[in-house]
């Protein structure tokens, strides 16, 4: 099995939780703010479609993902909905650690089976803690210093699909994941 581009076999056959920042990293960053005429503050985001196939490929394959967020947003909660992600969690503290700390007890899962996305200084902690520390293109120079894979793409246009692909490749499976995808799609009338 080769190495997909720094990220070893080994690594990669070892993770079961891939967890996923997500301004800057499921988005570009940008936020949206509004409100109704009734008042009511509107958050809106911008989410790239590839990376939400990234996270079914990933999912079909057995590896849980999560997202954990410094931030809390109704957009948020929806697309982790449209992804079928359970663990979701937002906290305005960002203490990114300890949620992550809690979730790997609750799913029995060792730091060393976790890989985790991230571009900015919330997500150091967790970054110097997991197997497979990983930043998106547009990372701050602090984060990418202390991660193993970087995207070649910016997040929110696409890193998480070419992470997604990077992992599997690594373990050998991005080419059933691609058919196992593709089979129900080719089914004619």
């Amino acid at each position: 099995m080769a190495e997909a581009r720094g990220i070893t076999a080994e690594v990669a056959r070892a993770i079961r939780l891939v967890v996923l920042d997500v301004d800057g990293v499921l988005t570009d960053g940008g936020i949206y703010l509004g409100a109704t005429d009734a008042g009511e503050r509107i958050e809106t985001k911008r989410y790239e479609i590839t990376d939400g196939i990234g996270v079914q490929l990933l999912q079909e394959r057995g590896i849980e993902v999560a997202i954990v967020t410094g931030r809390e947003s109704r957009s948020v909660a929806m697309r982790a909905a449209e992804l079928s992600i359970t663990e979701c969690h937002q906290d305005a503290t960002a203490h990114k650690l300890r949620i992550v700390a809690r979730m790997i007890d609750r799913l029995g899962i060792a730091w060393h089976e976790v890989a985790h996305v991230g571009d900015d200084l919330a997500d150091i902690p967790v970054l110097r803690r997991v197997g497979l520390p990983v930043a998106v293109a547009n990372a701050v120079p602090e984060v990418r210093a202390v991660t193993a894979w970087r995207s070649r793409r910016r997040g929110g246009a696409g890193a998480i699909r070419e992470f997604a692909e990077a992992l599997l490749q690594a373990r050998g499976e991005w080419a059933a994941a691609v058919e196992r995808y593709l089979a129900p799609r080719e089914i004619l009338p």
